[in-house]
């Protein structure tokens, strides 16, 4: 059986999977999800998807995130599963590969897991964005 492509979100789908919270996931959506999180789910991936997503122009070139305290070779491997997992986009501008967050997929990922219900209560302006 071969495994479906990774994908959250682009700028023109919707989000792949229902919030957590109000419907059951379907074996597929479980399974995109689970290698989306297989990705995540190490230290030097997150910190690199945090550098790029915080980086003041929405994107960074490798050289500005590469400090993870992990070897270059090892830092491009880290960066082609946040890619492959539809995290990360790439662009190569020269010697240099700039990354940013692809598009819609945080946004995505905080829909997925927000307890929309929870939500609402605390504050109905925070459902209403997450919805």
């Amino acid at each position: 059986m071969t495994k479906p492509t990774p994908h959250i979100s682009d700028a023109t789908a919707p989000s792949c999977c229902p919030p957590i919270v109000t419907a059951a996931l379907s074996e597929g959506d479980a399974e995109i999800m689970a290698a989306t999180f297989k990705a995540l789910a190490d230290p030097v991936r997150l910190r690199l998807l945090s550098r790029v997503a915080s980086h003041p122009n929405g994107e960074a070139c490798v050289c500005d995130i590469a400090d993870v305290g992990v070897s270059q070779p090892t830092v491009s491997h880290h960066l082609k599963k946040l890619r492959e997992a539809g995290l990360l986009t790439s662009e190569r501008r020269g010697t240099w590969v700039y990354y940013r967050p692809a598009p819609g997929v945080l946004a995505s990922l905080g829909a997925f897991l927000a307890d929309t219900e929870k939500a609402g209560k605390e504050d109905p302006s925070l459902a209403a964005r997450v919805s």
